[in-house]
């Protein structure tokens, strides 16, 4: 674990730091689709992320879900952050888009070090920053962009995180993250066919031309 921290969070943290996350911290291991955080289940940990992504759910009173931002390699997520003074119930959903490797750091440790290190209080205000930018970002795509607009905004997003030009999900799977029907999304992405700007195959979205 040690190697892992230097490798990808030297540049941020103290030496002393990273010893503590070392000797408290556990080192996870997600697969591609696992769920890491549920609604309603109470928050134990803080999560650092080594390597691939994970992303982060809201989800209505009827049980639709809505994608408010994706986690990437040297990010933590800020909504739990926002739940760890007492005993919370977590209010959105963490779901492992690729291969995940992240250390799981206990929530007894946020306040500790927030005083005791600097360079952890900047991580975490550089976290609320970053996230609260993104998911004002998703409010804009909602209220303002046309919805063939937020399907190629998502798809872009989806390439870049994956840096592959193929999106593996179903038509249903992308109308849940986007808050919507299949019957719409189904329909858009023929549209984009049509257009030459990707090609639509089983459970998989070949991307060909997305500016």
């Amino acid at each position: 674990m040690k190697e892992l921290l230097n490798l990808n969070y030297a540049h941020l943290f103290e030496s002393a730091l990273l010893t503590e996350i070392t000797e408290t911290g556990i080192l996870r291991e997600a697969k591609e689709g696992e769920m890491l955080m549920d609604i309603g289940q109470y928050i134990t940990v803080i999560p650092l992320l080594i390597s691939g992504a994970i992303k982060i759910l809201r989800e209505d009173q009827n049980g639709d879900e809505l994608l408010l931002y994706f986690l990437e390699k040297g990010d933590t997520c800020a909504l739990t952050l926002s739940f760890t003074r007492g005993q919370q119930k977590s209010e959105i959903r963490a779901i492992a888009e690729l291969d995940t490797l992240l250390i799981m750091i206990p929530i007894q440790k946020m306040e500790e070090w927030s005083s005791k290190y600097k360079s952890w209080r900047n991580f975490i205000f550089d976290s609320y920053q970053k996230r609260l930018e993104e998911m004002l970002n998703t409010l804009d795509s909602i209220a303002f962009m046309r919805m063939d607009e937020r399907l190629l905004k998502y798809l872009k997003d989806k390439q870049k995180l994956n840096q592959l030009n193929e999106i593996h999900s179903t038509h249903q799977e992308i109308a849940y993250e986007m808050h919507t029907s299949r019957v719409v999304i189904s329909r858009l992405l023929k549209k984009l066919e049509l257009e030459g700007k990707l090609k639509i195959n089983r459970n998989k979205i070949e991307l060909l031309e997305l500016n």
